[in-house]
């Protein structure tokens, strides 16, 4: 971060709901990965071969206690048996390894299979794939064949129409549009395009990402663990190629049924989907909340184009594999109030400035958009609005712009127990005023922009706590962050796999959020193959990161029992931006019982004035020294503006007597060195 980059870089990427001056995005380096046996190679192993279950790519030892507890088994398709081609590891942004879960894949050609032998029985499978982009944009479509011990028993049809951004911030779906802001500094040139002459030549598609998608398939009978389930793109493809980055299998069960409620059928809902079933929907609740019973779809598709207002309201689905609420995007004739150009499938409490809803219960069902685009202003969201005293459980959320969006003030919503996948942006940002709330056991993979987020915007959240998350490959962003607040807390979750501009757990002063204020806990987590390359500042991000932006972060911030596995960079990271270096500090943080297995680069990285304690902070497979402290990067005779206080314990010789209390150890872009994977401790 020296004085000419961050005089010429413009901030990097803004929130959801706010206009983007962000330039662009990361190139990682590095590999590195994958614990279990070695991966299959293009002959494949022999069919007899033991399933290999992971979770987050990682021998499931490694995490126990953390992440969410899921009712399917991961398997990765580079452990299974194929005849195609095992792409990865890789961490460099805009390519296909990079955002697979574990940084590997299998890609396929026409004719080529991968087999998994199934760990245990299942009659539900998801597959998480990859296939080309049209060439102007927009996605194809294209089979892959599902057989099940040599016999034929489905064909999917996958898509890439909810896949291939492009450009820069908020993206394109076009590959040859050209740069989207010629005013933006971009680190291709290190120019910004429209001051330069001759105009810069610009590879397109620029900035390729956000290749990947899922669908699910229920089998129509229940395999047997040694079953093998074999997916083929078969020859009659029309896709180049197609990639094969994981298999989850599920053993699901019956459709819950509700005999006494109001059953949205008996109200004129189509649950073949060929109708549009919004005013149907919307008769049954306001009979529910006249009766005091229960809202009820069974088993179908039932499809809506536009918000459904709750409150005071409990809606149940038959199961989210059975019931499937599903909308087109639908152009609005004028911008709505709020700036949305687009209205979708989505469930709203009332606007908090109308005074929210409360007592809202959704659980059971499955909420499908049909967002392909990120547009800030839409409200094209699954579930939105003010919602108090409410719990959102069993849902699958899926091709919408947010999963969750809640704009306070609200109090008192508990999110369990919920599947949220392929977002244009976050999973769920709890945004402005959210209080004494709870996330919880909730599985998020494939978003646009952070996974789980708090952000204290205008108004402080307060005293909410996400735990025992799962949060994987977000392509943009962090796996969790925190904007600003009171008294909040980020336990015992599992991040795996950022993928540029962000890491896994963020503690940020930035987005004019409210200042950290009370106690922030980040306690029990563990973070693999975390810590993306920052694309305008080229340097390596941490595993957690804290950044004073706005301004300084001086609450009392603890981090307890973390793990920190396979980092591609630093383990932690704490930083100022330049233009405020002089300005903001971060101070007051606690790191204790914290173990580190493996950095490209050091275990702290401070680029800030401030200080943080230590107290047995474990650490092995350090890539570099133990601590490179730049300070605010004056190199005073004193020593750095950043201070660390060994409070003991600290093992593994990173925190050496030398280093204490503020050395300078400035290496600005320090050599990567890979570690090895992660084991036991």
């Amino acid at each position: 971060m020296n004085p000419t980059q961050r005089a010429a870089a413009p901030p990097i990427r803004r929130r959801p709901t706010v206009r983007a001056s962000a330039a662009a995005t990361a190139l990682a380096t590095m590999l590195g990965l994958l614990t279990g046996p070695p991966a299959a190679t293009a002959a494949g192993r022999p069919a007899d071969h033991a399933p290999v279950v992971t979770r987050a790519a990682l021998d499931p030892s490694l995490v126990a206690g953390r992440g969410a507890q899921v009712a399917f088994l991961e398997q990765e398709a580079e452990n299974a048996v194929t005849d195609g081609e095992v792409i990865g590891p890789d961490r460099n942004a805009y390519t296909l390894p990079s955002e697979a879960s574990g940084r590997q894949a299998v890609k396929l050609l026409p004719g080529r299979y991968v087999e998994f032998v199934l760990p245990a029985a299942a009659n539900a499978i998801t597959v998480r794939y990859s296939i080309p982009d049209a060439p102007n944009g927009g996605g194809i479509n294209a089979p892959l064949d599902v057989a099940a011990n040599g016999k034929r028993i489905r064909t999917m049809t996958l898509t890439s129409r909810y896949s291939w951004l492009y450009n820069q911030y908020p993206f394109t779906n076009d590959p040859q549009a050209d740069l989207l802001h010629p005013d933006w500094w971009i680190t291709e040139c290190s120019c910004v395009p429209a001051q330069t002459t001759p105009y810069p030549s610009i590879t397109k598609p620029f900035r390729p990402s956000h290749f990947y998608d899922e669908q699910r398939l229920l089998l129509g009978r229940t395999y047997r663990a040694g079953d093998r389930i074999r997916l083929t793109a078969p020859a009659r493809t029309n896709a180049e190629w197609t990639v094969i980055d994981l298999l989850d299998s599920e053993l699901v069960g019956p459709p819950r049924v509700r005999l006494v409620a109001a059953n949205v059928l008996a109200f004129g809902a189509d649950p073949t989907g060929r109708r549009d079933s919004a005013p149907a929907l919307e008769r049954a609740i306001a009979v529910a909340r006249r009766t005091g019973l229960p809202v009820y779809l069974p088993p179908g598709t039932y499809q809506v184009n536009r918000h459904i207002i709750v409150d005071d309201v409990t809606i149940e689905g038959a199961g989210n594999w059975y019931t499937i609420v599903k909308g087109r995007e639908v152009a609005l004739p004028s911008p709505a109030p709020d700036g949305s150009v687009h209205t979708g499938v989505g469930f709203y409490g009332r606007d908090a400035a109308d005074g929210g809803s409360r007592n809202v219960h959704l659980s059971g069902f499955t909420i499908s958009g049909d967002v392909r685009e990120r547009i800030d202003t839409d409200q094209v969201n699954a579930i939105g609005g003010a919602m108090s005293d409410s719990t959102i459980d069993g849902l699958y959320l899926q091709h919408t712009k947010v999963g969750i969006w809640f704009d306070g003030p609200m109090r008192n919503v508990r999110v369990t127990d919920n599947i949220i996948v392929d977002q244009i942006a976050d999973a769920l940002n709890f945004h402005t005023a959210v209080t004494d709330s709870v996330v919880a056991n909730n599985f998020v993979r494939n978003t646009g922009d952070d996974g789980l987020a708090m952000w204290s915007e205008k108004v402080a959240n307060a005293r909410n706590t996400f735990t025992r998350n799962t949060v994987q490959s977000p392509v943009l962003a962090n796996g969790i962050a925190i904007y600003g607040g009171t008294d909040n807390t980020v336990s015992h979750n599992l991040v795996a796999d950022p993928v540029r501009e962000g890491s896994a757990i963020q503690v940020g002063s930035r987005f004019g959020a409210e200042p950290f204020t009370g106690h922030l806990l980040i306690t029990g987590n563990t973070t693999v193959r975390a810590g993306t390359y920052e694309l305008n500042w080229k340097i390596g991000l941490g595993a957690i990161w804290l950044y004073a932006l706005d301004r300084s972060i001086d609450a009392r911030v603890e981090v307890v029992g973390d793990a920190y596995l396979d980092n591609t960079y630093n383990a932690i990271m704490l930083v100022s931006e330049w233009a405020v270096k002089d300005l903001h500090s971060i101070s007051n943080v606690r790191f204790r019982d914290i173990r580190v297995d493996g950095t490209g680069t050091s275990v702290v990285s401070a680029r800030t004035a401030g200080s943080a304690s230590f107290a047995n902070v474990d650490a092995r497979n350090v890539g570099a020294v133990g601590v490179n402290n730049c300070g605010s990067f004056h190199f005073t005779p004193a020593g750095s503006e950043f201070g660390l206080t060994d409070l003991g314990g600290n093992d593994g010789g990173w925190l050496a007597p030398w280093l204490l209390p503020n050395t300078i150890t400035c290496d600005d872009r320090p050599p990567v060195v890979p570690p090895p994977p992660p084991s036991r401790w």
